[in-house]
């Protein structure tokens, strides 16, 4: 009986263990574990080739979800709901949008408007943020997952302090004899006193007969006892310096704002008090020259001065009554001046006489000067009263903001308020690069300053002949010198009390510079706080976000020397005007300070008896939506008589002259010296410029300039580019189809104005980086548009495909190069990328969800695989005709006659195309279609594969444009003609698109998915989903592109990397759209590419690196588990370390000399293996050939390896997707090669048997 049981017991053992199995393994392989694997035999396939891929699509066809049981359904293909379409609400700033009304707007305008105002459209990849590239494993995240496990602290390891309590220090039983001579924390400290040593907790049913099943049970239920959920936590995190992959989303589009200060005008208080004065505030540069902030106005008076106005004012607006603002400086200096300037109402004397009771009375001696206080106000009431609406200047000074912000020191900071460091940075990324290239000089930040309350006393009078800029930055240059001229004239005394600090992040109250309501906005009824606009002292490089068109007036000087007549007293009226007559002056003109909030009229300061005037004002204009022919500035000059006498009328016209807004349908701005007319201007005059000698008209000084004045618009919908305003207004006439156009000093018609728009599209690269950079949004747009839906011109379809990509590659060229300090660790330019990423929508599609429903905007619109859908109509959607022959006019017909089409066309040539006359019929690069993408060593050649025809279909689909288009056009698929025009370029422009590959990669990848998602095409199968001659030229053009990385890794190592990088991100991405097994295909192309080029390569190493980046960016897709066909058809063992239950099953597996060929070719990179597992075969492959021993550039190569197959571990252990046991399973035998691999590398990596037998002879095992 008793031996019964024992071989019962015996024949349960399987005594075919792990090392047996590792054993036929090794026996199997046919060599040592040393021995190359680079041309092993038994593996079918040696290392250094790849193998084919597995059909995926046919693959899964063969094998649905339903056949596998559980959660490994969710391993077999990507989540239905893989992609979805997001509508994220526009930011807006202001609590209503400032938009004009809707009316008559021209197309310039209403494509404005919708720009600023539609959502941001977003192609999102649901699960993408599981990927190793958005959710990497870092040593933050690390120590995060780290926290809630209990330290393990064993015994042997633990300190005599940690394993004794106070209490039994005493105790002898826990002393240790002779703690002295034994190391600390050694298990041998107690052998001295064995006899003193407290007995173990005796193991109960040690001896005790189990079953191995139980015991194998017991012993599973300790395991996982305590036992952290993700293993690899334990580990360190992968090393980042190789985290090619690591990717983020761009932040949306935001306006530009530099480092902002808040300035508040406390009091203002003179020696006197005798009339209203009024206060402006403005930021200047020294260094610069330049005026880099508009005028802010603040009324300080009392209610009895204001008083005194009260026959000439209206009840002000609340927006008029702001005391404080927020200055904006992207370019701080030390050489930036907050200059104050005072202005009185207009009075008889000059601006010296004005200034002298100010300078000589004091309010110690009020009583004393009695008498002479009230004539003054009573001379002051009277011409508040008479001449309440003019000013005259008064006194200046200015605040060095460098001082100040020295002088305050840096705010008090708690070392544990994280949020305001955390905040302080997201501001400074959120305002852009100008404010980080200027934030390094410490002493010329405005962003961290403690506040400054100042009082200042001394004003400077202002002195008639020198109220010019130039004077001004005389002034201000001479103050900065310790023996300042300034400081030994008599000043004007006074004390102005104002705030500087740095202004919070959400101020409340705030008005912005259109006085909109800035969000938060509590109570209307608050005194507003009002952001002041920036004039950047150098170029800032971000695009327009919101609606603005403001226009700025500077009157600069006035020569009246020659005119005859009293003409001393002058001041210039400034009108913006829709038509001729006095009524259509419009109420654009910003108020000041304590008024109306716009105005019709507006006056320069008057300087006393002066006929030669100089000028400093400012007039804000807002700018109608629609600016005509008619509108015009309209400056009248008028003598103001100071003194009432009888018969004299206070104000005396005595010259007029304007200047027509548009030129050719441009916005005039600039500097003009412009002719002052004696007579009013004749009917018809606003269409005219004063330049042009009008008959029976009367000049001053014989029609010379004699009115110096300067425009400036600060405008999100003129670009005052000339060659962005050609091209805008070509675009919009043909839109409108508005002919015949005059354009400059030529009439287009349909005949002249394709010659013109292709010369406009060669002319952008000519247009200046600035305002470029501005509407960079609305000339992609335009240019995609003129790609999609080529115009109909004379009823022929123009094809402006090939002028408009070249366009946009240079465009994109000289964006990048502009921003080139703001790019991304890749290369990439935010700008661009929020572009696509936000921004690009398919022209003339609106998102809607499948049956018609609108889109939800609150959360997102999901549009996901929609119902069926006739198999004819994916058919006629997928095999999209040519229509780049504009002689394909007429719409495709029926269903039948589509399909018949379609059908006809399989095997044809369809090299006929307009593009190349290489690739027509007969031609160098004639080839037939559909031939299997080129896996040759010169990818060049695989461009002969691919016809240069552009796709399109008409309009009819679900694609279809809003009814309002005036005139049926083609509608082309944006991706297809990206590509296409990519593969035939020429030279020039495929330098300019290799340098900036990502874009076009980016762009491409998001017009495939909105088309899937807005044509509800993901019901389609993925090999149907897009046409065969797209994928063609998918596949030259990834070869093409391969060729070049090969070829420039030796020249230009920078731009092979970022070509790398791009490519691999792309065919990645394409792995979420189309066909897989096509894409796999790609990859083996590109690696047998690099591995044609390797046998000639001076620099192998390089060229490998660039393929393990490759490949560890392609592992990096979120599905990388599914797309390794986890579940298909090949099956391992259940557990590559099995228990003694679980080889019971397996015994008869190993059991023999000849094992299961099938199991076994899961255990090492066997053919089958990196056939089915394709990206992982490819991981591991790169692993095992840079563990070779005669691999080049080991160390490198080494890191990268591991590097890659450590982060693909750890993202597996953190992924929510897999916390199932069994899904566990199937991933961890994606890694079974491992084990054969460090087997076969242990003695390299570790050399533990020479370490342990330098022990055994005495030595120290550390030492090794």
């Amino acid at each position: 009986m008793a031996a019964a049981e024992r071989r019962a017991f015996a024949h349960k053992i399987n005594r075919t263990v792990a090392a047996e199995v590792r054993k036929q393994v090794s026996r199997e392989r046919s060599g040592s574990p040393h021995s190359s694997r680079r041309s092993s035999s038994s593996l079918g396939v040696p290392l250094t080739e790849v193998v084919e891929p597995l059909d995926f699509e046919d693959v899964l066809l063969s094998r649905p979800p339903d056949a596998e049981p559980g959660p490994l359904r969710e391993l077999v293909e990507f989540p239905a709901d893989d992609l979805e379409l997001l509508l994220r609400p526009r930011e807006c700033r202001t609590t209503e949008p400032g938009i004009p009304e809707e009316g008559k707007l021209d197309a310039q305008v209403r494509a404005a408007v919708e720009m600023y105002t539609e959502d941001w459209i977003i192609a999102h990849r649901r699960y993408q943020h599981l990927s190793a590239a958005y959710s990497p494993i870092t040593t933050e995240t690390q120590r995060e997952r780290q926290r809630g496990l209990s330290r393990q602290v064993f015994e042997q390891d633990a300190s005599g302090d940690e394993k004794a309590s106070p209490e039994d220090a005493d105790d002898p039983r826990h002393c240790s004899g002779s703690p002295d001579d034994t190391p600390r924390s050694s298990g041998a400290s107690g052998i001295f006193d064995l006899r003193n040593l407290a007995a173990d907790s005796l193991l109960p049913s040690l001896l005790e007969r189990a079953a191995p099943e139980d015991v194998d049970r017991r012993n599973e239920a300790l395991r996982r006892q305590n036992r952290p959920r993700a293993l690899l936590a334990l580990y360190p995190a992968p090393d980042e310096d190789e985290a090619v992959e690591r990717c983020s989303h761009p932040e949306p589009p935001q306006e530009h704002f530099g480092q902002r200060i808040l300035v508040k005008c406390l009091s203002l208080k003179f020696e006197i008090e005798i009339e209203p004065i009024f206060g402006i505030l403005a930021l200047y540069d020294v260094r610069e020259k330049k005026k880099i902030s508009e005028n802010f106005y603040f009324d300080l008076n009392s209610d009895s001065m204001k008083g005194l106005l009260r026959a000439h004012g209206t009840h002000p607006a609340i927006s008029t009554l702001a005391r404080s603002a927020i200055f904006s400086v992207t370019y701080p200096s030390p050489d930036i001046f907050l200059v104050i300037k005072l202005e009185k109402v207009l009075q008889q004397g000059d601006i010296s006489e004005c200034c002298e009771p100010y300078m000589v009375m004091k309010e110690v001696d009020t009583a004393k000067n009695k008498e002479k206080l009230e004539k003054l106000r009573l001379a002051a009431e009277q011409f508040c009263t008479r001449l309440g609406r003019y000013r005259m200047p008064f006194a200046w000074t200015a605040v060095h903001l460098a001082n100040i912000v020295s002088s305050a020191g840096p705010p008090d900071r708690d070392p544990d308020s994280d949020g305001e460091r955390r905040s302080t940075w997201t501001d400074r990324r959120r305002r852009g690069p100008q404010d980080r290239t200027s934030s390094g000089d410490d002493a010329c930040s405005f962003s961290g300053f403690r506040p400054a309350t100042l009082t200042v006393t001394n004003f400077f009078k202002q002195e008639a002949e020198r109220l010019s800029d130039e004077d001004l930055f005389k002034f201000l240059a001479d103050m900065r010198r310790p023996s300042s001229l300034l400081r030994r004239l008599r000043p004007v005394t006074a004390q102005l009390k104002i705030d500087i600090s740095p202004a919070p992040e959400n101020p409340h109250f705030c008005l912005s510079p259109e006085l909109l309501h800035v969000k938060p906005y509590p109570d209307p009824r608050g005194r507003p706080t009002k952001e002041i606009l920036e004039f950047p002292a150098h170029e800032v490089y971000a695009p327009h976000t919101s609606y603005r068109n403001l226009l700025f007036v500077y009157p600069h000087s006035l020569n009246f020397s020659s005119r005859q007549g009293s003409v001393r007293n002058l001041a210039v009226r400034v009108q913006y005007m829709a038509g001729e007559d006095p009524s259509q002056a419009l109420p654009v003109i910003f108020g000041k300070s304590s008024c109306s909030e716009f105005t019709r009229e507006a006056f320069t300061p008057v300087v006393y008896h002066n006929k030669s005037p100089e000028f400093y004002e400012e007039f804000k204009l807002r700018l109608p939506a629609c600016v005509t022919d008619n509108h015009h500035l309209l400056f009248t000059f008028y003598h103001i008589s100071c003194q009432p006498r009888p018969g004299t009328a206070l104000e005396t016209p005595v010259g007029f002259t304007w200047i027509p807004l548009l030129q050719h349908g441009r916005l005039r701005t600039g500097p003009f010296c412009l002719p002052v007319s004696v007579d009013q201007p004749p009917p018809s005059y606003s269409v005219l410029t004063p330049d042009v000698a009008l008959p029976g008209m009367r000049w001053v000084d014989g029609h010379k300039g004699v009115f110096s004045v300067e425009l400036t618009a600060v405008s999100s919908v003129h670009p005052q580019d000339p060659h962005l305003d050609k091209f805008f207004t070509l675009v919009h006439v043909l839109e409108e189809g508005a002919f015949p156009f005059r354009l400059k000093d030529a009439v287009l018609s349909e005949g002249t104005v394709e010659q013109e728009l292709r010369a406009s599209l060669a002319a952008l690269r000519l247009a200046s980086p600035e305002p470029l950079v501005a509407f960079s949004h609305h000339v992609l747009d335009k240019l995609v548009r003129l790609v999609v839906r080529p115009p109909i011109i004379g009823g022929q379809i123009v094809n402006l495909g090939r002028g408009a990509f070249e366009a946009m590659a240079h465009v994109v060229s000289l964006v990048h190069r502009s921003l080139e300090a703001a790019q991304d660790a890749r290369g990439h330019c935010p700008l661009l990328a929020a572009y696509v990423h936000y921004a690009f929508r398919l022209p003339g599609t609106e998102p809607s969800l499948p049956g018609g429903a609108p889109p939800v905007t609150v959360q997102s619109t999901t549009l996901a695989r929609g119902p069926g859908r006739p198999a004819s109509l994916y058919l006629a959607r997928s095999k999209s005709i040519s229509s780049s022959n504009p002689d394909l006019a007429v719409a495709p017909g029926s269903v039948d006659d589509e399909v018949s089409r379609i059908l006809a066309s399989k095997g044809i040539d369809r090299s006929h195309s307009w593009v190349n006359s290489a690739y027509a019929p007969g031609g160098s690069r004639a080839v037939l279609r559909r031939a299997p993408p080129y896996c040759g060593a010169d990818p060049r050649q695989a461009i002969d594969h691919c016809s240069s025809r552009p796709s399109s279909y008409f309009e009819g689909s679900s694609l279809a444009p809003p009814a309002t288009q005036p005139r049926p056009t083609v509608q082309k698929l944006l991706h297809e003609e990206l590509a296409l025009q990519w593969v035939v370029s020429g030279s020039t422009v495929r330098e300019a698109i290799l340098q900036h590959a990502w874009f076009f990669f980016q762009l491409m990848v998001k017009s495939m998915t909105l088309h899937l998602l807005l044509g509800q095409r993901l019901d389609t199968p993925r090999k149907l989903r897009f046409p065969g001659r797209f994928l063609d030229d998918i596949a030259a053009l990834v070869g093409s592109v391969g060729l070049e990385v090969i070829t420039r890794v030796h020249k230009d190592a920078e731009l092979a990397e970022r070509l790398n990088a791009s490519l691999a991100f792309f065919l990645s991405d394409l792995l979420s759209l189309t066909d897989r097994g096509f894409v796999f295909s790609l990859v083996r192309a590109h690696y047998k590419q690099v591995a044609t080029r390797l046998l000639s390569a001076p620099n192998p190493v390089a060229l490998l690196t660039l393929r393990m980046d490759f490949t560890r960016i392609l592992c990096s897709h979120e599905h990388y588990v599914t797309l390794n066909l986890p579940c298909c058809p090949l099956s391992p063992p259940a557990s590559p370390s099995p228990s003694i239950s679980s080889t019971t099953s397996q015994s008869s597996t190993f059991s023999s000399q000849a094992p299961d060929p099938k199991v076994t070719s899961m255990f090492e990179l066997s053919g089958p293996f990196r056939q089915q597992h394709f990206l992982a075969g490819l991981l591991l492959t790169e692993l095992a050939l840079a563990l070779e021993p005669e691999a080049e550039g080991v160390s490198l190569l080494h890191k990268k390896a591991i590097s890659a197959v450590h982060s693909l571990l750890c993202g597996h252990d953190a992924d929510p997707r897999y916390t199932d046991a069994t899904v566990k399973a199937r991933v961890a035998e994606l890694y079974l090669p491992l084990l054969s691999l460090a087997r076969d590398t242990l003695p390299r990596l570790h050399d533990f048997a020479g370490r342990w037998a330098e022990a055994g002879r005495g030595r120290d095992p550390g030492a090794c």
